[in-house]
């Protein structure tokens, strides 16, 4: 009894030890720029990522992220770590972003490379395995994207994910499994989830309509029928618009200057629209055909496409209109209770940023409700001074209209 408790607990051991962490970004001090690459290619506008908690946090230290800094620019940051394949094992993406700007255009997404990119070269074209987060553009677009490459070829979602839009951190997590099944998390409760071949179009579609077959020239697919016996009645031909009957001619109309005058029209209550005869079910009626299916031949079954053969190298590759979006608490792993733990206290988080959130605007609103009321007695001042000058220049012409008397 006591070997198998001992055993049992080994096991246990192995299996939290055999769980690996391949990449773990905090941003805890103004070093974090030693491990990552900024980005170098030709043409684009770069902007800078600055270590920062922002304006209004839960934690001055622990919710220091690095947050965009420039308005309208590209973002380009890049940090390599050991190579590794996620084949039978789940693959967990994590990490956090916090539009404090209450960003309008801009993406909040990280992509997932190979050990084949060129970090200084790294920009929107450069090819990836997955990307993965918030994109947000004008009431319009406000989604998380999750893109996998396939084949040379970049495969989004078919499903729509709606991301956070609010100022405060939350947390974006993918988790992809070794049966191709998959999950999306936002704050660690799951928004979407399914099959990763039912939800991208990697492969062909199982079936195809029959190339041969044809719908019979005999197939009635009319479920009612005009009424034979239903005639038109004879008074039912009535003009849509007539001439208004209590219309007058102008009594300054002139015939031979503006010509012949005619009443305007009017629409006529007695019109009834184009006549249709009645509809009686159609006897012959059997349905609507349907387009019978063959199995496609151009279909393969793959049951890897959740395996990434090596992935290395996580950046942030981005656009942003207005500036601010702080990233935090990168995780990539194959433990799926570490990332949920790494998750546990968001909500304090947000609570924190609320609080000092609301103090600052309440200290905001009373400063601009001091201002208004000063605007407000100047505006008074200068109205009584006018008041004034109007009342001195009245006397001045008065004294001047007594005198010249």
């Amino acid at each position: 009894m006591m070997w198998c408790k001992t055993g049992i607990l080994l096991l246990a051991t192995v299996g939290l030890i055999s769980a690996d962490v391949y990449l773990k970004e905090n941003f805890e001090n103004e070093n974090w720029e030693d491990n990552w690459v900024y980005s170098k290619h030709p043409g684009k506008e770069f902007g800078k990522f600055v270590l920062s908690a922002g304006t209004f946090y839960n934690d001055a230290e622990a919710d220091k992220g690095i947050q965009t800094s420039q308005d309208a620019r590209f973002y380009a940051v890049s940090r390599k770590f050991d190579g590794f394949s996620n084949e039978d094992k789940p693959l967990v993406v994590q990490f956090s972003v916090k539009h404090e700007q209450n960003i309008d255009c801009g993406g909040g997404y990280v992509k997932l490379f190979d050990c084949s990119l060129e970090q200084t070269d790294m920009h929107g074209e450069s090819p990836y395995e997955i990307m993965f987060g918030p994109d947000i553009c004008g009431p319009g677009t406000k989604k998380v994207h999750v893109i996998f490459s396939y084949k040379g070829k970049n495969h989004l979602i078919s499903k729509d994910i709606r991301c956070k839009d609010d100022v405060y951190t939350h947390f974006y997590t993918l988790i992809v499994r070794p049966d191709n099944t998959y999950e999306v998390l936002i704050d660690n409760e799951k928004v979407e989830s399914g099959n990763l071949e039912d939800d991208w179009d990697f492969l062909a579609p199982k079936k195809i309509k029959d190339p041969s077959a044809k719908k019979p020239e005999d197939w009635d697919d009319k479920a009612t029928i005009p009424d034979p016996d239903d005639k038109k009645p004879e008074d039912w031909d009535k003009p849509e618009h007539i001439p208004d009957p209590d219309a007058t001619k102008p009594e300054d109309w002139d015939d031979e200057m503006d010509g012949e005058w005619e009443p305007p029209m009017i629409d006529n209550p007695e019109f009834k629209g184009e006549w249709q005869p009645k509809q009686l079910d159609n006897p012959n009626y059997k349905g609507a055909w349907e387009h019978p299916e063959i199995a496609n031949p151009e279909y393969v079954a793959d049951d890897k496409l959740y395996l990434r053969k090596e992935i290395c190298t996580l950046g942030f590759d981005l656009w942003q209109v207005k500036s601010g979006t702080i990233f935090d608490n990168v995780l990539i792993t194959d433990d799926i209770e570490l990332a949920a733990k790494a998750v546990s206290d968001v909500k304090d988080t947000q609570a924190g940023e609320k609080k000092m959130k609301e103090a600052q605007d309440e200290v905001q609103r009373k400063k601009d409700e001091e201002e208004a009321k000063k605007n407000a007695d100047k505006d008074d001042e200068d109205e009584d001074d006018d008041d004034e000058e109007k009342d001195e220049s009245k006397q001045d012409k008065d004294q001047n209209d007594h005198d010249e008397l």
